[in-house]
Order: C-alpha cells, then sequence, then structure tokens
C-alpha cells in the first residue's frame, strides 16, 4: 500500500480508485459463476453447522443493529426511488425462474398449510352479517398459530 506523507504523523491511503476497482470487481465478477457453485457444493465448512455456531454472534448483531436503529437509517439512505429501480431492473427478469424454482418448496409448505385448515370442525355458520361468524375465522387462525408457531 502507498501512503502519501501530509506531514505529522498523519498519514492518508493511496487506492487505485473508485473506476479501477469497480472494473477489477466486474471483471472478477463475470467469471466468478463455477467459484460461486464449487463454494455451494462443496464449502470448506458445513452451512448448517457454521450458521448454528454463530447464532450468538447473529443475535449480538441484530441487537446491536436495533439499538442503533440501522433498519430505519439504511431505509433513509435508500429511499424508494434506489428500492424500485433495483426491484425494477432485477425482479422482473427473474420472475418466472424464481416461481419455478420456488414451486416444490411452495407445495410442501402449502400442503402443511391446507392440511391444518382442513382439519379444523368450523362453528356453525350464522346469518350473513352476524359477528358468531368470525369465530370461524378465528378456529383457522388458531388452529395455524397452534401449528406453526415456534418454528
Amino acid at each position: 500500500v502507498n501512503y502519501r506523507n501530509f506531514g505529522g504523523n498523519r498519514r492518508m491511503v493511496k487506492t487505485k480508485g473508485v473506476d479501477r476497482t469497480v472494473a477489477k470487481w466486474a471483471g472478477k465478477v463475470a467469471v466468478a459463476r463455477e467459484d460461486y457453485v464449487s463454494g455451494i457444493t462443496a464449502p470448506r465448512v458445513d452451512w448448517q453447522t457454521a450458521t448454528a455456531k454463530a447464532e450468538g454472534s447473529y443475535e449480538q448483531g441484530v441487537q446491536r443493529g436495533i439499538a442503533s436503529k440501522q433498519f430505519g437509517k439504511g431505509v433513509a439512505r435508500a429511499g424508494t426511488a434506489k428500492w424500485q429501480k433495483g426491484a425494477l431492473e432485477k425482479g422482473p427478469g427473474r420472475w418466472m425462474e424464481g416461481v419455478a424454482a420456488a414451486t416444490d418448496e411452495y407445495r410442501t409448505g402449502m400442503s402443511e398449510v391446507i392440511s391444518v385448515i382442513e382439519g379444523v370442525t368450523l362453528p356453525p355458520r350464522g346469518p350473513k352479517g352476524d359477528p358468531a361468524n368470525y369465530d370461524r375465522v378465528r378456529a383457522i387462525g388458531t388452529a395455524l398459530h397452534t401449528k406453526f408457531k415456534g418454528r
């Protein structure tokens, strides 16, 4: 690393600059697909094991972020325009591919939900507009909450 001395003990780091840094990143990313795939298929450390060991660090980081209000600061820093630009540039082209990739997992999850709903014994239906009809919805909501809480 090259340093420029600005008098006294103060030193500034000389970098390659943002244009060169971005160009290098873009060039490396363009050819890194195989590294990405091999990192997933043959990781140095098992993902589940490493992630489980990191739970305490994750909790500390999240709590620190909450305490310093990082979520809201990030939202304010990005703004709606940046969110919309990113979502519109990336989302539509990936939509169907993502849906196709998630179909089996969605089927598995929804089969559990539908099984719970189909197992609910509903109270009798009242006349149209009868507040007691909400008990029918409540029965389904309670059954779903009981099944999936704490997951």
